[in-house]
């Protein structure tokens, strides 16, 4: 980093911790914290809803997805604007902001809570956001990581632990004012530096039409895991079909890819925003239904040039990295022998002297290299050799290299397995393709995606145990806004820890599970919530609790990536899942959101069909009408809004 880079970040943490002040200096109430004391602005809601939305974990994650599977994830881009934005702010904002206000709701498990008069619902709901969007927050994390510690030249794990205390730093005391102020300035940058890459690289690549018929015309180069899987080349979606039960696995697996794109990414993040708590908290800081309908343009076009373009530019780079990579360097050594392992996928080291002839027959070659500016103590870059590389030695050291490589395959080093990583491709092609100066903007782009969505998420852990669970038995709202600031803290912890535990790939596998979760768990009761007076307490519960059981069965015992990958089923009946030889194999790749939401939704039906309905008086009152006197509804330790914050 140089200088004038080091003055740019500080500047830009400098502004983000004024406006993380003023939301301190602005925050008076329990409604102040947790909800922007319910006046926010349309702009700034939408920037913030988009800003919350979008985060490294869709930058990172799914556009190095997008790399490997093609621009098929774009489906998700048009579910996002119409799902996310539209559907959400026209048709469930207003009715979400009016009952919410209503019962004076300052969270989504304490809307749920107040709307159907239940502790129970309110403290499950509480439970599960604080012990599963940590997960999700990981994503983020580590999304950012990948890119921000090449950057400031420290580990992984040092850029993590400072950058999730910087967010902490503001989250903790400025509530849902700082966090909103913050969003706003983040997702204008955010805006910024996404389309300035969009027109670098398709400028880069010869325009529009030369660079989609490049990618067009790469279909041969997809690797043959993927073709197996159903890959139909970059620019197509996947082959489409369902496995008969008994089918050999090499036929049934040509379905794979499109059941895991259209299941598990587009479906599962696609619907799965309807029911993300903190972004339905989003609706209540808003005073009218006009200023939601005033945001929908604002967060459309945030989420088309946000999502839009990291799903274009992830396929693209598989362009930009065969035909147009050129690393200056100077070259180290030409034949450095790496061990993928017995298996292919284990971390790659470099063959030792005396190493079996086993070892030696699997060995890959790769390419030892230095940049320029790097000292002889630093560990050396390394490139996968194939024969597509040209070298060209020059003088002193000026050398050159054309990898040739996809984007995958230009993701494996000395530090990954053969199979590569996703979560560096997005990274990898800034560093390589870009301007440096828009190297800079970048890091601000993804430094301004990753704070804006952790603030949101830690708020929303911090609340989840401190007012819907612990603020449930603790009678003084001092004592809930100090533990919900404990639970920030919690959060950051847990989050922390799980990025340390987990390996590659992730980043867009947890966020679509967490997504998915949401969905199952929340969904039917929240859309019943809003629109069906007859849905009872018992019916809620008895939903959100099919939906989450559903959902955690199907990724524990049945999805092969999830089931494989946490080994408890492997563990506790020796096979890795449970999924009956009479039924399909495709099952095994099928997103549990396919299979919980239904459940959760007919369960919802069902129950609130068979059970005793909310007493009318109740319900008349939750959609606007006058509290009956003979009805005590959910009080909570900090119900009244105007509740002084202690500071």
């Amino acid at each position: 980093m140089n200088l004038l880079t080091i003055v740019i970040v500080i500047g830009y943490l400098l502004a983000t911790a004024y406006l993380g002040f003023r939301g301190y200096k602005q925050t008076k109430t329990a409604a102040d914290y947790m909800l922007a004391g319910r006046k926010a602005h349309p702009t700034i809601m939408a920037l913030s809803y988009g800003a919350t939305f979008i985060s490294t974990s869709a930058i990172v994650g799914f556009g190095g997805a997008a790399a490997n599977f093609g621009m098929g994830l774009l489906w998700l881009t048009v579910l996002n604007i119409f799902v996310g934005i539209f559907i959400a702010f026209v048709f469930l904002g207003g009715p979400t902001r009016r009952m919410g206000h209503h019962i004076d709701a300052h969270t989504f498990p304490e809307f749920l809570g107040k709307r159907f008069n239940s502790r129970l619902v309110h403290v499950s709901c509480g439970l599960i956001i604080f012990l599963f969007m940590p997960l999700y927050a990981m994503a983020v994390i580590k999304g950012g990581a990948e890119f921000i510690s090449t950057a400031f030249n420290v580990t992984p794990d040092v850029a993590l632990l400072i950058f999730a205390l910087i967010v902490a730093a503001y989250v903790i005391p400025g509530g849902l004012k700082g966090v909103m102020l913050t969003d706003a300035l983040q997702g204008g940058i955010m805006l910024v530096g996404m389309i300035v890459l969009v027109v670098t690289t398709y400028a880069m690549l010869g325009g529009v039409t030369e660079a989609h018929l490049t990618l067009a015309g790469m279909t041969e180069r997809v690797p043959a895991p993927l073709t197996a899987m159903g890959h139909q080349g970059w620019t197509s979606m996947p082959k489409f079909g369902w496995a008969a039960p008994g089918m050999a696995p090499a036929e049934a697996s040509q379905y794979n890819l499109w059941w895991i794109l259209v299941s598990t990414i587009v479906m599962g993040v696609g619907i799965g925003v309807l029911a993300q708590p903190q972004l339905i908290v989003r609706f209540m800081t808003v005073k009218s239904q006009q200023s939601l309908n005033r945001a929908v343009p604002v967060g459309g076009i945030f989420i088309l040039f946000m999502t839009g373009v990291a799903f274009v530019i992830g396929p693209l780079s598989n362009a930009y990295f065969h035909q147009k990579e050129v690393i200056e360097c100077r070259i180290l050594d030409e034949a450095v022998l790496m061990d993928p392992g017995a298996d292919g996928k284990a971390k790659l080291s470099i063959l030792e002297d005396g190493a079996s002839e086993e070892a030696k027959a699997r060995a890959k070659r790769f390419v030892a290299y230095r940049l320029p500016g790097e000292k002889d103590d630093q560990v050396p870059h390394y490139v996968l050799f194939t024969p597509a590389m040209k070298i060209e030695r020059g003088a002193e050291g000026a050398d050159k290299m054309r990898p040739g490589l996809i984007a995958i395959a230009r993701s494996v080093d000395n530090e990954t397995t053969m199979q590569g990583n996703v979560d560096r491709i997005i990274p990898n092609f800034v560093n390589s393709a870009m301007p440096k100066w828009f190297g800079v903007v970048f890091l601000l782009t993804l430094l301004s995606a990753a704070m804006s969505t952790l603030s949101s998420q830690f708020h929303t852990i911090g609340t989840a145990i401190g007012r819907d669970v612990v603020g449930q038995f603790v009678n003084k709202p001092e004592h809930t806004l100090f533990i919900t600031r404990l639970g920030v803290g919690a959060g950051l912890i847990i989050a922390i820890v799980l990025g340390k535990m987990v390996g590659d790939n992730i980043i867009a596998l947890a966020t679509a599970v967490f997504f998915g979760l949401c969905a199952s768990s929340f969904l039917p009761v929240f859309l019943a919530a809003l629109f069906w007076r007859r849905m009872s307490r018992n019916a809620a519960m008895a939903s959100i609790l099919a939906g989450f059981c559903t959902s955690a069965f199907w990724l524990v015992f049945i999805n092969a990536k999830t089931a494989g990958g946490l080994s408890i089923c492997k563990w506790l009946f020796g096979t890795p899942t449970l999924l009956p030889a009479s039924m399909s194999p495709t099952w095994a790749v099928v997103d549990p959101l396919f299979v919980a939401l239904p459940v959760a939704a007919v369960v919802a039906v069902i129950a609130g069909l068979l059970t005793k309905p909310m007493d009318p008086a109740y319900a008349d009152y939750c959609f606007g009408g006058e509290l009956p006197g003979t009805i005590k509804p959910l009080a909570t330790s900090t119900t009244n809004s105007g509740t002084p914050v202690t500071k």
